[in-house]
């Protein structure tokens, strides 16, 4: 075969090659193609390679432009970080900017912490350079900054909180009440039982029992009715009183029948049996949530001083609501004693302490939601008042704990205006209300008037004519290409026309062009066609508002940590190994406050405005800051005024038995008998 087509076949098959190879070797070596040769070589026992490149002189212009990037690289290296960023060759690429910041500079740092604290968002056109958006973005930081609340001011306001606490704790009349609850303790978690609840707070009255299983949880039946307004408004206090009783005889048939017939059999035998024959009565305990102004003179008793959202029986001013209430379940055969009359944020504190983790009590109960109040464990020592209050005010006072629970009322702190930020919509809407001149610290701070607040906010905008807001030259200003209008009747135009759940909606409204906030102003407030530089307006004025009512609310939770000394000197101080801020903190150390209501839930950044505030206060700072532990109470007015009854049964108060209440003698004698009853059934 010829040697070509021999070489031929061999490349076209590269197996048959490499089996060729290992057979027989070529005799027509020297006929071989060259680069044949290198491959097999002409020693067989040793394969040699041999590359051969040929490279052109290069032109003297590479040789310069490769010297020159020599030098450049060496220069990079060598003198990189004194290099301005515009001249890194190798610099790194900058970090994204923050989508909800505004691209250009404010002049204030609360209105440009107010725009980047602001959820991501596809932006509008806020931050154009047209007169028309520029216009509208400065008269919008020029409001928002109005109501910005600094760290120096705060401290003032703590310490004047103080002061007007101290105040409270010692006379009758303070601007800030400082009643006292006559409940001297909290739960732990661990409290068992079964016990009863009611609530008159408005138009309904609710019943409930609550099942307590003695580990931070608990069981609820409830029941609810709405009162007949002929109830409301009838001639004596029988007639809305049997009704309660009524509703009470019914959910104990329904939800806790066997008790409740167990009871009549008991009351039928002793009748028939007559006072010879002693069974115990087993009684529910039940606390009393009476939402209305009383004068409280005992754990449960307190006599009403007014009426308000729409009662109106006169016979029942200046008499005992417990007693009242008490006498028609009694006429009813009901076996339920009254054991205590309850106010909504007590029962917010006790009803925290019970399901709070941890080992230590509640300090402070809080409600931030249509109003504002709070109340907390103070020494009894310190409660100088109780000593000073005539007979008929002042109840007695269970001194074995040594503490008792005072309702501040702090709603009305700061009356005369020392201390509390004032902007010109503050004094309008005072001066509008139904009660100027008080309750100045909630008119800040409570869900009733943040909305009312924002309101004449942005009416005040409206009516300048040099703001654009919810206006449009032409439809080419608008995103959505049409001009905005404002409904003659928009609920805008009115007083509390704007609900303070708003706000959460403009402050936490993340959609694109802020859609959900658009909405809202279209379907709910008549306003047609806003644009994306209106919603932004809007939500930057209602961010501010928030943040200062959670900078406000910080105060007075700073003020009740800091009188009480709760923080005190930590144990966990830091040592070699750690530093201050980053050791742990020790569970007996926490400081535990509960609170409730729909600003501290529902507004967004709430809790973390109110944090900040704490660490601005040089008594708390970022270590104290971290041992104060906040969370969720709810249902305050029924587990709340449960667990109250629970500590007023455990101090004594009250009779044993509805129907047996027996004089100071009388009732002596019938607690030993009931001791001695006990102790045969326990033998038998």
């Amino acid at each position: 075969m010829p040697a070509s087509l021999r070489h031929l076949r061999t490349l076209s098959d590269p197996a048959r090659s490499s089996s060729l190879s290992r057979v027989a070797p070529y005799p027509e070596h020297d006929q071989e193609l060259p680069f044949l040769q290198e491959l097999h070589g002409t020693n067989k026992r040793k394969t040699s390679w041999r590359i051969t490149l040929k490279l052109d002189r290069p032109s003297p212009a590479s040789l310069v432009a490769a010297l020159l990037l020599v030098v450049v690289v060496v220069l990079q290296l060598l003198v990189y970080p004194r290099l301005p960023a515009s001249f890194q060759l190798f610099r790194p690429a900058p970090p994204p900017p923050q989508p909800s910041c505004p691209s250009v500079p404010t002049y204030n740092p609360f209105v440009q912490e107010l725009y980047c604290r602001a959820p991501a968002h596809t932006p509008g056109t806020l931050y154009s350079r047209s007169p028309h958006s520029m216009a509208l973005a400065a008269a919008a930081e020029r409001v928002a900054a109005e109501f910005e609340y600094p760290a120096e001011q705060i401290n003032r306001a703590v310490h004047e909180f103080i002061r007007e606490m101290d105040e409270g704790l010692e006379t009758q009349g303070a601007t800030m009440s400082q009643i006292p609850t006559y409940v001297t303790a909290v739960p732990n978690g661990t409290e068992k039982g079964l016990y009863m609840a009611v609530d008159l707070g408005g138009t309904n009255f609710r019943v409930c029992s609550i099942q307590l299983h003695g580990n931070s949880t608990f069981s609820l039946t409830q029941s609810k009715v709405k009162i007949p307004h002929d109830i409301m408004t009838a001639k004596t206090s029988h007639e809305l009183f049997s009704f309660l009783a009524k509703q009470i005889e019914a959910f104990l048939k329904t939800h806790h029948e066997e008790h409740y017939t167990s009871h009549v059999e008991k009351r039928r035998r002793q009748s028939y049996m007559g006072k010879a024959y002693h069974e115990e009565l087993e009684v529910f305990s039940l606390g009393f949530t009476f939402s209305f102004p009383v004068q409280q003179s005992g754990i449960n008793k307190g006599t009403l001083i007014r009426w308000t959202k729409g009662f109106d029986i006169q016979e029942t001013i200046g008499k005992d609501v417990c007693a009242l209430l008490q006498k028609e379940i009694d006429a009813l055969h009901l076996p339920v004693r009254v054991a205590a009359l309850v106010n909504d944020t007590v029962g917010t504190l006790m009803a925290r302490s019970y399901t709070s983790p941890g080992k230590t009590g509640t300090l402070l109960g809080a409600i931030f939601g249509t109003g504002t109040n709070g109340a907390y464990v103070e020494k009894l020592s310190r409660i100088t008042k109780l000593s000073k209050m005539a007979s008929k005010d002042a109840g007695d006072v269970d001194d074995s704990t040594g503490e008792m629970i005072v309702n501040t009322e702090w709603g009305s702190f700061d009356n005369h205006l020392s201390v509390l930020p004032v902007t010109p919509y503050d004094r309008s809407l005072d001066a509008e209300s139904n009660n100027p001149g008080i309750q100045m610290f909630e008119k800040r701070v409570s869900g009733m008037f943040l909305g009312e607040i924002l309101r004449r906010a942005i009416m005040d905008l409206v009516r300048d004519q040099s703001v654009p807001l919810f206006s449009d030259e032409h439809s080419n200003q608008n995103d959505v290409h049409s001009t905005t209008n404002i409904h003659d009747d928009s609920s805008l135009y009115k007083q509390w026309g704007l609900d303070t759940s708003f706000l959460s909606i403009a402050s936490g409204d993340n959609s694109v062009g802020l859609k959900a906030t658009r909405q809202t102003l279209d379907n709910e407030y008549g306003v047609s066609a806003a644009s994306a530089e209106d919603a932004e307006a809007v939500r930057l004025i209602a961010s501010a508002i928030g943040k200062r009512a959670a900078r406000l609310s910080a105060v007075a939770i700073a003020a009740v940590v800091i009188s009480t000394g709760k923080l005190g000197a930590p144990k966990d101080i830091a040592t070699t190994t750690t530093h201050a801020g980053d050791a742990e903190i020790n569970e007996d150390d926490i400081v535990d406050i509960g609170v409730d209501g729909s600003l501290v839930e529902f507004y967004p950044n709430f809790e973390e405005y109110i944090r900040e505030a704490l660490r601005e206060v040089p008594e708390i700072g970022v270590r104290g800051e971290r041992r104060i532990r906040i969370g969720i109470a709810k249902d305050g007015s029924g587990v709340g005024a449960a667990l109250i009854a629970l500590v007023a049964d455990r101090v004594g108060k009250g009779p044993t038995s509805p129907t047996s209440p027996g004089g100071a003698v009388g009732g002596f004698f019938q607690q030993i008998l009931e001791h001695l009853n006990r102790s045969v059934r326990t033998r038998v």
